[in-house]
């Protein structure tokens, strides 16, 4: 991955679980990382981490909600960094869990906001820039749930239905003009998301056990990789790290 050396990444999400691991990883790797999330406080902690082991990284609050949120900490990365090379749409949720007849409208929305729209507003606010430059790429966190319907995940399912669908726009509209955009399906992993559907009781998902979920630095390490020109091929699709091919083209195993 040398060729990701002296690049800047922002990451949404990157308080903790896999936007955190991501962040820590790209650090490594000679990457300059900016940290994006509501809790600022938290992305502070994991920025004195990556400066404590010799990486360069700054945090921004971020709520992808709201579109000037996300353009201002694009521009927070471009002052700082000079330009920005990467970004990882990471930031979701997926709490309340309910069957829709039970769901409430406003939480549903709020889900709808930050999957769907969090990643829209990313996309609008780089989108130009890379276009300008004729080089960018861009992770999608998608779900193995944008294809398969599950039990009280409507909001869920619906909203990396629509991911996918962007992912697959993105590549259609800029991949002419050196913009790569790729999802990438990670599994279930061992994040606070798990909690939370652990204890919705709903679905076999729920009856896993904690310990059968992958750590996040295995789709840290998928991200990092799919940054790369190996990965090319995967522009405008999904990559999953579900299977053993998708783990040791990325260096899992």
């Amino acid at each position: 991955m040398k060729e990701l050396n002296g690049k800047t990444a922002l990451i949404t999400g990157a308080s903790r679980g896999i936007g955190a691991a991501t962040a820590r990883l790209m650090a490594s790797k000679g990457m300059k990382v900016v940290l994006a999330a509501r809790s600022l406080s938290d992305c502070e902690q994991v920025v004195a981490q990556i400066k404590q082991a010799g990486g360069e990284a700054i945090a921004v609050e971020c709520d992808v909600a709201k579109y000037a949120s996300v353009e201002a900490a694009v521009k927070l990365a471009v002052d700082n960094f000079g330009q920005l090379d990467i970004l990882v749409n990471n930031a979701g949720i997926i709490d309340p869990i309910a069957r829709i007849a039970d769901s409430d409208p406003d939480s549903w929305d709020a889900v709808v906001d930050i999957n769907l729209k969090g990643v829209y507003h990313g996309l609008k606010a780089v989108l130009p820039a890379m276009e300008k430059r004729g080089s960018g790429t861009i992770i999608n966190i998608s779900s193995g749930a944008a294809t398969n319907a599950l039990e009280g995940w409507s909001h869920y399912c619906a909203t990396k239905a629509a991911v996918l669908s962007l992912t697959q726009c993105v590549h259609k509209e800029y991949a002419e003009h050196g913009i790569r955009c790729i999802g990438m399906s990670p599994g279930t992993v061992a994040t606070d998301m798990q909690v939370a559907i652990k204890n919705s009781g709903i679905n076999p998902v729920s009856q896993m056990d904690f310990s059968a979920h992958i750590p996040p630095e295995w789709p840290a390490q998928a991200i990092t990789w799919l940054c790369t020109e190996a990965a090319a091929e995967w522009s405008g699709t999904d990559f999953s790290l579900k299977t053993e091919k998708g783990r040791r083209l990325c260096g899992i195993i």
